[in-house]
Order: C-alpha cells, then sequence, then structure tokens
C-alpha cells in the first residue's frame, strides 16, 4: 500500500494501522519535513498478526525481505513499515536494519475447558463472581442471544448488524469505514470463517457483534472484530462480544481468540497480555537515530507494562 500525502488518507492510514506513528509524522512537519507518502504493508483495519513477506522456502523470504528494504531505499518515500508481523517475519527484517517496535494486545487462551463454567473456575473468586453478576444483569433483562454460523447468515441478518456496526461509529463521533456491500461480500466468499451473534428483545433484535475464525493444527483462532447496539441494556456489551464467542471458542475448540487492540478491561474476562510487533524503516538518517533511541526506552516500557499486568493475572495461583 502505497500512502498518498493528502489530509484524508493521512487519517485513513492512522485508522488502519493500530501501530500509531502521529508523533513521528508531527516531528518530521515541525522540522519542514514529508512524512507522506511511506511506504505501508499491513492488512487494512486488521491488527492481527500474520505472515508478511510470503514465499516458497526459507530462501526466498530472505531474497522478498531483501527486495523489499531495497526498493524502499531507492524509493521517494520517507520510510517503511510492516506491521504485525509473525515472530519469524520481524527478526528477518530486524536483521537487515529495520527496527522493532513492540505493542500489547489482550488474547484468551483455551486450556481445554470442557464449557464456560470451566474456564470460570479457573478464575480468581472475585472475576468469576463479576462474571456471572454480568451475564444474570443480562438475562434478567429479558435479553436472549442467538449464534449464526456463516452459511446461515440472510441478507436481513446483514443489514441488521450494518446498522448496528454503524451505530458504534455514531455514538464515537466517527465515519464507518466499512459498508453493508462490503459485509455481504465477506458473506458470500468466506461463509465457512464468520459468525454472528444477534441479541434479541422480546423477539426483536437489539444488538449483535461479528466474528471471524479460521481452523489450524492448533485448533484455530477467533477474532473478534465489530458490535453494536440499537438499545442500551447493561453488560449487554460483553455478553454479546466476548462471553457469547467464548462459549463457541470452547464448544468449537479453539486454541486462541484475540480480541482485538488495545482493552485492558479484557484482562478481568481471562484475556492474557500478548507482545505484537511492528518492523520500522526512516530513510533520514537523523530521525532514524532518534526513533531508534525512541524505541528502545518504548520496548522497556511495554515490557515493565506487561510484567505488571501479568502480576494482576485473573486466574487463581
Amino acid at each position: 500500500m502505497h500512502v498518498n500525502p493528502t489530509q484524508s488518507q493521512s487519517a485513513l492510514n492512522r485508522l488502519t494501522t493500530y501501530v500509531f506513528d502521529w508523533a513521528w509524522a508531527d516531528a518530521y512537519k515541525r522540522n519542514g519535513l514529508e512524512y507522506y507518502p511511506k511506504l505501508l504493508c499491513a492488512v487494512p483495519f486488521t491488527p492481527v498478526q500474520g505472515t508478511r513477506l510470503i514465499a516458497a522456502d526459507e530462501t526466498a523470504r530472505r531474497h522478498l525481505a531483501a527486495t523489499l528494504v531495497a526498493f524502499a531505499e531507492q524509493a521517494d518515500v520517507s520510510s517503511l513499515h510492516v506491521l504485525f508481523p509473525t515472530a519469524e517475519d520481524a527478526t528477518m527484517l530486524t536483521d537487515l536494519g529495520m527496527m522493532q517496535r513492540e505493542g500489547v494486545q489482550f488474547h484468551w487462551l483455551n486450556d481445554g475447558y470442557r464449557d464456560f463454567d470451566d474456564f470460570l473456575s479457573t478464575l480468581e473468586q472475585k472475576k468469576r463472581k463479576n462474571i456471572r453478576a454480568e451475564r444474570r444483569k443480562v438475562r434478567d433483562a429479558g435479553v436472549t442471544h442467538r449464534r449464526i454460523r456463516g452459511e446461515d447468515i440472510r441478507d436481513e441478518h446483514w443489514r441488521f448488524f450494518s446498522r448496528c456496526y454503524r451505530q458504534t461509529y455514531r455514538e464515537h463521533f466517527s465515519s464507518p469505514y466499512l459498508n453493508l456491500d462490503f459485509f455481504r461480500a465477506i458473506g458470500e466468499a468466506m461463509p465457512e470463517n464468520l459468525m454472528l451473534v444477534i441479541a434479541e428483545y422480546e423477539g426483536k433484535p437489539i444488538a449483535s457483534s461479528l466474528v471471524v475464525y479460521q481452523r489450524d493444527e492448533s485448533g484455530g483462532t477467533l477474532y473478534g472484530r465489530y458490535w453494536g447496539a440499537l438499545e442500551h441494556v447493561p453488560c449487554l456489551h460483553f455478553e454479546t462480544a466476548y462471553y457469547q464467542p467464548l462459549e463457541f471458542c470452547i464448544e468449537e475448540k479453539l486454541a486462541v481468540f484475540e480480541g482485538g487492540a488495545q482493552g485492558e478491561h479484557k484482562m478481568a474476562r481471562g484475556f492474557l497480555p500478548t507482545v505484537t510487533r511492528s518492523a520500522h524503516w526512516l530513510a533520514h538518517p537523523a530521525f532514524a537515530d532518534a526513533v531508534a533511541h525512541f524505541l528502545q526506552s518504548e520496548t522497556n516500557q511495554i515490557h515493565a507494562y506487561v510484567h505488571e499486568l501479568n502480576e494482576h493475572n485473573p486466574f487463581r495461583a
């Protein structure tokens, strides 16, 4: 993806990456330098780790990585950024001189739980009690939930989910970047990877969440993506976007639930801090040196942050 230096595209780029470089762009501007255009290797709107160097074998991957860095050095751009690569890809890129940056997400790991109560039994008593209280509030409000697999999602479901999705952005005074046609398209192209959760009150849908999942040799991963509600019910967000997908993971024996970017509140619900990576190259020598020092300090802070979070592990000793 080649990002052009217009204001709208710059804002879109910041929105899509989840590895924020506003301070870097601002520093360039204050020093009379252009930060855009820059080169970006990422999956738009998707803070999910995956292979970024797709090649036939290890030798080809090394050549691909070297070619990518060489292309950036010869192009008229300020920088190159590779976001959410695998640890192997990140190591290969840093070996070629790119700088590595770390971040934190919160992932739930399936320890072979028999059911949701089995999972709850592993949490500290206070956390377990709070989750049960949250789920009870939703049930006592008369709200029920349906989980609809991709092949059973009809157009009426996509239309309702799209309304919920837009409502979330409206409440945050922002503009949605996906539309109904997009959801219809993925519904047709990859139904085996989709699941909709729909919350209903007195037979009327009031909220929904969309998750994407894939299976692999380790069991598979579920990715929490989007949620929205047309009516307010206490704790409805947790039930619709977390607890229902968690039950689905346990039933389907999926190994990991990646809840998306940010969110320390996820720890109280059994999600643990997980380090993510990105790789960066800056053409300007002075700025590259400054960013390298910044990243060294930031990495130390990330490690301290993860250590502190782990001291508040929600699971019983």
